[in-house]
């Protein structure tokens, strides 16, 4: 980049004509101060009350984004940005941009994302709701540092700093407030240099409602969490349901148990039958979520997983549906037969049933697979697989060999 300045600060505005001024004011007391080359960049989303125009005579650059959202803001904004870093906050005066040299220290010593740190650095009165402090934050930030193993601890920190060449190579695609999580997501399962440093937060200078939304934003931050890591949205809990499932159902399988005064008899071995068929189909899921997401890039690759998703051909699936489905069809006729020497009478729930329950976890658990063998090999096939092995038209055109 031509004359690359050092130093970006970005603030995403929408409506910020309140508090737009005193934010660009700390942040160029900041520059000047530190004698960091550097700009001032408001990602301007759709203003109406004359935000921009505030922030063109404070001296900032205007970068209009057309895209709605707090993602698309900030997205623009660093895709425009011309430092070889960029520091990023809210434009409501709740952040202090005149304090920023942990976050530049930190990417001058290497760090690819810069993280605050609100509850090391401390949240003032009405900063922060109590329920967003104590229950939300905390909840999805421990989620995400469960699922991808991050050493962040505030998720939503909205100071932040990244080297702008390293956040640009994630292709980072969410437009909402989950951008905020994506960020984390994307750096740390790409092993980039993920830090964190105390920052402090005040209550935001506006007199109108914040355009965060509790319930839909967290939401979506959890959808997110969730989306990106089938191993804790479909692997664990299927793993826990078949194993549950096989456990009960065998220990059930040749007649009632009785525990204390307690008997557990063929309904419970009905619902060890449901555990087993949700926890294989979650195991499936988690098959072709997985591919389906490290195929087109949704999550980098794994050599573990790729050694484990070669080996899950479509012929060794079908082989072992078929034999669940075989043995599904042997129990059924036993059923019958059970049924048939009671002379097609009521059906005897310690055997006739067991067998009936045994015979139908078995057959739709082989259907279930074969199908879900059969879908994700179809995500397996590389596009070039699907394309006709022929020049296309312009080629042949230009070297005329086209005859149509």
């Amino acid at each position: 980049m031509a004359d690359q300045l050092e130093l970006t600060i970005l603030m995403p505005c929408l409506n910020e004509a309140e508090t737009l001024a005193v934010c660009i004011a700390k942040a160029r007391a900041y520059l000047d101060r530190s004698g960091i080359s550097g700009e001032i960049v408001i990602a301007d989303n759709g203003s109406t009350d004359g935000s921009r125009d505030i922030a063109v005579v404070n001296g900032a650059r205007v970068v209009p984004v057309s895209e709605r959202g707090y993602g698309a803001a900030l997205a623009g904004g660093i895709a425009d940005a011309r430092g070889r870093y960029v520091i990023m906050g809210d434009a409501d005066d709740s952040y202090d941009f005149s304090q920023l040299d942990a976050f530049v220290a930190a990417l001058r010593d290497g760090a690819d994302l810069v993280m605050g740190n609100r509850f090391k650095g401390g949240i003032g009165p009405g900063a922060m709701p109590w329920h967003h402090r104590y229950i939300g934050n905390p909840v999805l930030s421990f989620l995400g540092r469960l699922f991808f193993h991050t050493p962040i601890r505030d998720f939503h920190c909205g100071l932040r700093g990244v080297a702008r060449d390293s956040i640009l190579a994630l292709k980072l695609r969410t437009s909402g407030m989950e951008f905020a999580s994506e960020m984390v997501v994307k750096a740390t399962l790409a092993h980039l240099d993920v830090r964190e440093v105390p920052t402090t937060l005040k209550k935001d200078g506006r007199s109108r409602p914040p355009h965060l939304r509790s319930f839909r934003d967290g939401w979506r931050h959890l959808r997110f969490l969730l989306l990106f890591s089938p191993r804790w949205l479909f692997l664990y809990p299927g793993a826990l349901l078949l194993g549950i499932g096989l456990v009960v159902g065998g220990l059930l399988l040749p007649g009632p148990v009785h525990i204390g005064s307690i008997e557990f008899d063929v309904h419970t071995f009905l619902v060890a039958s449901l555990c087993i068929i949700v926890g294989l189909q979650s195991l499936s899921f988690a098959v072709i979520g997985r591919r389906f997401a490290s195929r087109y890039g949704f999550i980098p690759r794994s050599d573990h997983y790729d050694r484990l998703l070669e080996a899950l051909t479509l012929e060794r699936i079908l082989v072992v549906a078929i034999l669940l489905m075989v043995v599904g069809f042997a129990a059924l006729l036993w059923g019958v037969s059970e049924w048939a020497e009671r002379d097609f009478g009521p059906l005897n729930l310690t055997s006739t049933m067991r067998a009936v329950i045994l015979a139908m976890t078995a057959m739709v658990s082989g259907f279930q697979l074969m199908m879900s063998g059969f879908m994700s090999s179809m995500i397996n096939i590389p596009i070039y697989e699907r394309r006709i092995a022929e020049p296309d038209s312009d080629s042949a055109r230009r070297t005329g060999t086209d005859r149509t």
